[in-house]
């Protein structure tokens, strides 16, 4: 495979709008799917009167978030190897290895920390139960990056732990990514196994081949169909520009199924795709659409879009620590008396103080030891390219 060709697909693979703002829709869902779930644990009937897809669109895509997630980062991160060597069976398996920790690791061991000092110090709403196998089974779930498992076999952890279960799915398919990318040396080879993914993830969330309800959502295979196909959309992009006419279709059809999937969940479930795992598949499709558009055009965001775009532009950070805001504005909320009055302020408070952990996050820790790490070894030239941060 040759490097990408030149042009406008390559001018700013640091920011792209298009896919900025779908990484910033994506952590919104995640947001308000998460204090939704703890206004409801307090029985707090703040949804009462409104209709039904109403708020599964507003309060239920959280799932459909880490999906777009997923898509995400399998098109961004296969997009940076192929521009940094050249193609991925030239991949370098140890700096894939290396650029992954970089940029995952620093977070994800200063929160299994902090989330530890909790437990310990007995913290409501942070103990691991025995149950699940208490702290250290929860340590190794995290660090061998099983969480998913774990919880789809002994019952949930807490929030904190369990967010972790999407970073499950994600490195594990990245230990096996550039492996295979160097043992099966063509294009064509690694499209098709790629494809064994796509197949196989309605299955992984079908009811009638998978009754656990856990499992069906937290699966490996459940989430890497996604990653996979955004793996796919990379590859089928990297060596051709799409006429205008063609991205013009792709964001417009890639935009309609993101309304349907996001905004007529209901009606999809009811047509079987729901039961059968294709609504998943559906919406990991009007992903890639969006983002093969996005990717090959010169669409900048109206101003309108800047705090979404920001949202998108810290999600990995939002997303680790974001349910300290959630879990802290809720204990406010209750001790108020849960006033239904406050419900929305709540919601605004949560992603406006979850929006700014994760900035501060990114300046000044994540950002920086990613920098610091990438120039320690700075002796590999492929470590100096540019990079996208998924």
């Amino acid at each position: 495979m040759s490097s990408p060709v030149p042009g406008p697909v390559a001018r700013s693979w640091s920011r792209i709008d298009g896919i900025d703002l779908l990484r910033g829709l994506s952590i919104l869902f995640v947001l308000t799917n998460h204090v939704n779930m703890r206004l409801l644990s307090a029985h707090v009937p703040y949804t009462k009167g409104l209709p039904p897809q109403l708020v599964y669109s507003l309060v239920w895509n959280g799932q459909f978030g880490v999906q777009m997630f997923f898509v995400i980062s399998g098109f961004l991160i296969t997009s940076t190897s192929i521009r940094r060597w050249g193609s991925l069976p030239r991949i370098s398996i140890s700096d894939f290895y290396l650029l992954r920790f970089a940029r995952i690791a620093p977070l994800m061991l200063l929160l299994l920390a902090i989330l530890s000092a909790l437990h310990l110090t007995h913290v409501t709403g942070y103990i691991v139960s025995p149950q699940t196998g208490g702290l250290g089974r929860a340590l190794l779930a995290a660090l061998t990056f099983h969480i998913n498992y774990l919880e789809a076999t002994r019952g949930y952890l807490p929030a904190a732990w369990d967010i972790l279960w999407s970073l499950s799915v994600e490195e594990i398919f990245y230990l096996v990514f550039p492996v295979a990318a160097r043992v099966l040396r063509k294009e064509k080879a690694l499209l098709f196994v790629l494809m064994l993914f796509v197949i196989a993830g309605p299955f992984a969330r079908s009811r009638a081949f998978n009754p656990n309800p856990v499992w069906r959502e937290y699966s490996y295979l459940g989430g890497m169909d996604a990653i996979a196909l955004g793996c796919i959309t990379a590859l089928l992009l990297s060596q051709r520009r799409l006429p205008k006419t063609a991205i013009y279709l792709c964001g417009t059809l890639g935009a309609g199924l993101l309304v349907f999937s996001l905004g007529f969940s209901i009606e999809a479930y009811l047509w079987g795709l729901g039961r059968n795992g294709l609504n998943m598949t559906v919406l990991a499709l009007g992903t890639c659409l969006v983002i093969a558009a996005a990717s090959q055009s010169s669409w900048r965001a109206p101003r309108l879009f800047a705090p979404i775009l920001s949202l998108g532009r810290h999600s990995y950070e939002i997303y680790l620590t974001h349910i300290f805001v959630v879990l802290a504005l809720f204990q406010i909320f209750v001790r108020l008396g849960k006033p239904m009055h406050a419900v929305p302020v709540l919601f605004l408070a949560s992603i406006i103080l979850a929006g700014t952990a994760g900035w501060l996050v990114a300046s000044f820790y994540t950002e920086p030891i990613n920098r610091w790490i990438r120039r320690k070894h700075k002796d590999s030239a492929t470590l100096a390219a540019a990079t996208v941060k998924v």
